[in-house]
């Protein structure tokens, strides 16, 4: 009967042991759940602030898509202006010419009216 006492009380000693040895296992998987947990709510949170700066980044790459636009069509419109500009500076060299030209002989003929 002692023995069995014994036994019993060593098998209980044993079975303890592992309850305690389980429970601790279980509240280290508990941790390492809770951990993984709050990373994946991290990792969560992180996905939404690349989806938003994403989405930034494609509002931004059309502003200055249309951005670019507008300065070729600024440049466009300048490059027209310059070109009429030297139309018209041609323009008023040739008839600063033709003046030129028209006032050399009206000088040639008011000398001729002078010499008579």
């Amino acid at each position: 009967m002692r023995a069995l006492a014994q036994r019993s009380a060593q098998a209980a000693r044993e079975i303890k042991t592992l309850i305690s040895a389980s429970i601790d296992q279980v509240e280290s998987g508990h941790a390492v759940v809770v951990q993984a947990r709050q990373m994946m709510a991290a990792i969560v949170d992180n996905a939404g602030q690349m989806a938003a700066m994403m989405s930034e980044i494609t509002v931004t790459q059309q502003q200055q898509g249309q951005g670019v636009i507008e300065v070729g069509q600024a440049v466009r419109a300048l490059d027209e202006s310059t070109q009429q500009n030297a139309a018209l500076v041609e323009q008023t060299a040739a008839a600063a010419a033709a003046l030129a030209e028209q006032a050399d002989r009206l000088s040639a003929e008011i000398g001729f009216f002078r010499l008579a």
